[in-house]
């Protein structure tokens, strides 16, 4: 159990970073290779794609091969990808981002899923452990990039690539786990019996888009906020120690957060908070001073934060078996980050065609309204599977 626990841990840390430490090169990229924002803004859009087109099939994958070996051969796609990623040319650069985008995919799904079957009593702490490392090494990856491109004189293809020395390490540690043969217990057998089509829930689909506009927020804040901090007087370098401190200010909420929502019958009262804090902070970054930056990135971060623990919490929470999680996740985390795609290349566009950051920056402010709309309904003490 405890090779089990430390696996999950290092596939956490695998599911943001080689994400997260895009943005901050996103410059470096584009005027190296030769190619529009557009187009480097779709290096975060194209992994949401591949969510979406990838996550309503991985249970039924999950299913028939079990998630352990699931989960091992994403692994071992996501350390390809990474290494595509960093050859240095366009075509190689965009097929290892999608390559990474379907690898990370499994992760997302099954993960929570994973949590539920083997952790059925301790599904609050095991979320916020896997949360932590997943926003941890999401917040280095950040911080670091420009650091170890610039210094180091690897550039941002070796900045990129050393994120598949911590994939290939996660790969020989879930190896274990490929031992353990997949358990399909009653539970689930029971839920395919009563082939529950979660599509036609209103609930899941309230759960869907509390899912998919917090991720329309932080993959467009990732991906952006470096280069409205540089355009606010801040360096490349504090721009990107900006997002570093916008997800280390997550990492204690992702974990007393699933634990605080997990022993609540309905997490309504939780929903207020963290929106709360997205409109201050993105207010913060419109219309305050240079010194209020580190304040309003912290505010971002514990709201994103915050609503992602509880969106992940809504997979176990309101599903009565594991069969029923794994779905939700699969649909949520499907058209979520379908939704979440449009954010990056939605902003990027307003901003070509306004030449400011203002209506962009506005629109996010409608998004966290609209969180708190659909988390009010997601966060009542229900099943999907009574909808």
């Amino acid at each position: 159990m405890g090779l089990l626990i430390i696996g999950i841990i290092l596939i956490g840390a695998n599911l943001r970073a080689p994400l997260t430490s895009v943005g901050p090169l996103v410059t470096s990229i584009s005027d190296n290779l030769g190619i529009s924002n557009t187009l480097s803004g779709s290096l975060t859009t194209l992994p949401l794609l591949s969510f979406a087109l990838l996550s309503p099939f991985a249970p039924r994958i999950a299913r028939r091969f079990g998630m352990e070996l699931t989960l091992f051969v994403s692994l071992i796609l996501l350390t390809i990808g990474i290494m595509l990623r960093s050859i240095g040319g366009v075509p190689s650069l965009f097929l290892g981002t999608i390559l990474i985008g379907l690898a990370i995919a499994i992760g997302n799904v099954l993960l929570p899923s994973l949590i539920k079957h083997n952790f059925a009593s301790r599904i609050g702490l095991m979320t916020g452990i896997y949360a932590v490392s997943m926003n941890l090494c999401g917040a280095i990856g950040s911080g670091i990039s420009i650091p170890i491109a610039s210094s180091s004189g690897l550039g941002w293809a070796g900045a990129l690539g050393c994120w598949g020395i911590l994939s290939l390490i996660t790969v020989f540690f879930w190896i274990p786990q490929l031992r353990r043969p997949f358990k399909s217990d009653k539970d689930v057998q029971t839920a395919v019996i009563k082939n529950i089509n979660l599509w036609r829930s209103g609930l899941a689909w309230q759960i869907t888009f509390f899912m998919g506009l917090q991720s329309f927020i932080f993959y467009t804040v990732i991906t952006w906020m470096p280069e409205i901090l540089e355009q606010k007087g801040l360096s490349a370098d504090d721009a990107g120690w900006m997002l570093s401190i916008m997800q280390l200010a997550v990492i204690p909420i992702t974990f007393i957060m699933p634990i605080i929502a997990g022993h609540m019958q309905s997490q309504r009262l939780l929903v207020v908070p963290p929106v709360i804090f997205l409109v201050v902070g993105i207010f913060g970054i419109l219309y305050g001073s240079k010194l209020f930056i580190p304040v309003c990135m912290i505010l971002i971060g514990i709201g994103v934060g915050t609503i992602f623990s509880l969106s992940m919490m809504f997979f176990s929470l309101r599903t009565q078996s594991t069969h029923e999680a794994t779905e939700l996740s699969g649909m949520a985390q499907s058209f979520g980050y379908l939704l979440a795609a449009v954010g990056p290349v939605l902003f990027g566009g307003l901003h070509d065609v306004t030449h400011s950051w203002t209506i962009p920056l506005l629109m996010l402010v409608v998004v966290s309204a609209l969180i708190f709309i659909v988390g009010m309904r997601a966060g009542k003490n229900e099943y999907v599977s009574t909808h």
